[in-house]
């Protein structure tokens, strides 16, 4: 599988999440809990491949989608932040529920931003060859990731 593949088919896992949570009714605190759990596990190993890798080589490839990194760091460097906050909040507080309502609006639109704007880009500037290797390398460092999303490069950029 390709890197760009690899990434979109991240995307569509944490969607399905975002829309079970949008689904779970207002007492579905056990259910909300468990999903938010899963967002944050996959969000940050997410972040984490995108930053050491897939983010350095897009660069290389195509320098002018470096403000489109640099801005995606940014947007990573917000959604790490929440995660460390959900991860540590009652499910039951009155807040957890718009945390993760702001987390999806914010990694929705970061989304549509790789998917649309840049990643053609680097579609075209890397070639398919590359593309495939980067997928393999990404897939590899998964299991490297942090649990913490705070471990992340993007929490202290």
């Amino acid at each position: 599988m390709d890197a760009i593949t690899l990434l979109k088919e991240d995307h569509k896992t944490v969607e399905g999440l975002f829309k079970k949570f949008e689904q779970a009714g207002d007492r579905a605190v056990k259910t909300k809990r468990q999903l938010a759990d899963q967002m944050i596990k996959e969000l940050t190993t997410h972040a984490y491949i995108e930053e050491t890798l897939f983010y350095p080589a897009a660069r290389k490839a195509a320098p002018d989608t470096a403000g489109h990194v640099l801005e995606s760091i940014e947007e990573h460097h917000v959604v790490v932040w929440m995660l460390s906050e959900l991860a540590g909040m009652d499910p039951a507080d009155e807040r957890f529920t718009a945390k993760v309502t702001v987390l999806i609006e914010n990694v929705r639109h970061h989304v549509k931003e790789e998917e649309q704007d840049w990643f053609p880009q680097v579609r075209k500037a890397m070639g398919s060859k590359a593309l495939r290797q980067l997928g393999e390398e990404l897939a590899t460092a998964k299991s490297r990731a942090p649990s913490d999303p705070l471990k992340n490069i993007s929490a202290t950029a």
